[in-house]
């Protein structure tokens, strides 16, 4: 079952969550791990992330400097079907524009929909390290609504080869993302809310923010979406702080703004391990609050660590 018939058809909010495939060379083990621990709360489904080749430069024996081109944490979509048939899940592979030809896109979906997946979520992606501003692949997509709007051709049957002959159509349930702080690049939040709704437009079928500390922005984020004439599903993505480095480190990262009581609190302790039960204690508040307002569904950022996120689970759903 795809992810909008999961919503249409819920009776009350969706749990899901995130995980990011190994890095190179280890083993799949650690995602069955992570699973294992909150397979009993009956996910959704789970997103796996999408993570475009870097660039690096070395210094070699005889002195010179050499580029290499390396992707550190490949195998999205092949994690996503192992997780799919071990647990009999829905899973949802993250498509980047950034990295990507046009054709290596098709091609990839292709290869999920012979396999059996048949949601994913599009993204533009980020800069790649080291530049200033996102520069897409030659021949691949600038922005997440052109993306969006490949998927959405294929589920019409129109290919990138327009002399293909009754080409079979896909059925891609398709999810984007939603800023409720406002896309660090777009001037200001009325202009996000107008590219958002351009990803809706192209044939996005929901909504999965970006991750935030304060429900209120959330909130005030879903009535602008509904103002500018969104109508599709809109879940709430957040994630639990779980060392002292995250109170500095998630704000830089990802743009966003931490409440002043959530840093107070961080500030007064003095391990990871009390910063991680605050972080639990906090994303309970949070989500407690969001499913009493009627949210569609809460989405986790977990990054590989599941056992807080069982926890407040338990104690929130």
């Amino acid at each position: 079952m795809s992810v909008i018939d999961k919503i249409k058809n819920a009776k009350g909010p969706l749990f899901t969550f995130e995980l990011l495939p190994p890095l190179k060379g280890h083993s799949i083990e650690r995602i069955y791990n992570a699973i294992d621990r909150l397979v009993e709360f009956d996910p959704a489904y789970i997103n796996f992330t999408s993570h475009r080749n870097e660039t690096t430069y070395y210094e070699r024996p005889d002195g010179l400097i050499e580029k290499k081109v390396v992707r550190i944490r490949p195998g999205t979509i092949a994690i996503a079907a192992a997780v799919k048939y071990k647990y009999n899940i829905t899973v949802v592979p993250h498509m980047l524009c950034g990295g990507f030809s046009r054709e290596e896109t098709e091609n990839a979906l292709i290869e999920m929909n012979f396999l059996g997946i048949n949601d994913v979520l599009a993204l533009r992606g980020d800069p790649q390290k080291g530049a200033k501003r996102f520069m897409p692949d030659k021949y691949g997509h600038s922005y997440a609504n052109e993306l969006v709007t490949q998927i959405s051709n294929m589920n019409k049957g129109k290919y990138l080869e327009d002399t293909l002959m009754e080409a079979t159509p896909t059925n891609f349930c398709i999810g984007v993302a939603g800023y409720p702080e406002k896309h660090f690049e777009a001037p200001n939040m009325e202009i996000d809310i107008e590219n958002l709704k351009r990803k809706v437009d192209a044939g996005a079928h929901y909504i999965v923010t970006q991750m935030f500390f304060d429900n209120n922005k959330f909130f005030s984020f879903r009535d602008e979406c509904r103002k500018a004439g969104i109508t599709v599903p809109i879940i709430a993505g957040i994630k639990p702080v779980s060392a002292m480095n995250d109170i500095n480190l998630l704000p830089q990262a990802f743009r966003i703004d931490l409440p002043n009581d959530l840093v107070a609190a961080a500030k007064k302790c003095t391990t990871d391990k009390e910063v991680r039960e605050l972080g639990i204690e906090w994303t309970t508040m949070q989500s407690k609050e969001l499913i009493k307002m009627g949210v569609t569904g809460i989405h986790y950022y977990t990054y590989g660590g599941s056992d807080n996120v069982a926890r407040i689970v338990k104690a929130a759903f």
